[in-house]
């Protein structure tokens, strides 16, 4: 099983139509983006640094008020400069299929304003983390 983030859906996450609004799937993803970071690199993860190049979700199912979701989450490409999250959401309950997403990260210097290399480093980790956690 890849690395797992659950949440509740919020009454503020909904909009007219009693479902989550498509916009807020992007906040699920970071949420569990920051999840997946803090126990890949502990609390403080300074010195590896990015930026949200691309984010993509496909809708499957609405997901309503006070439903527990799952989000799935893994690293399926790491690249020279960047790396890639694959993403699902269940709801908890049914197992039903939510959303299914992607991000790409871009490793980012933000004091010279530009890309700069993944870090052999990171990559171990990344790749030890996610063994781990299937």
């Amino acid at each position: 099983m890849p690395f797992q983030h659950a949440l509740t859906v919020r009454f503020r996450d909904c909009d007219m139509f009693r479902h989550v609004n498509n916009a807020v799937y992007l906040t699920y993803f970071e949420e569990a983006r920051a999840a997946y970071w803090k126990a890949l690199m502990g609390p403080d993860f300074a010195g590896f640094d990015f930026i949200i190049a691309e984010a993509t979700v496909t809708y499957r199912s609405p997901a309503l008020y006070d439903e527990t979701l799952d989000i799935a989450l893994w690293v399926p490409k790491v690249g020279t400069k960047s790396f890639e999250f694959a993403y699902r959401v269940t709801e908890r309950q049914s197992g039903r299929e939510i959303a299914t997403g992607r991000s790409v990260q871009v490793m980012y210097d933000y004091a010279r304003q530009e890309s700069v290399p993944m870090t052999d480093e990171l990559r171990e980790r990344i790749a030890t983390f996610d063994a781990r956690c299937a």
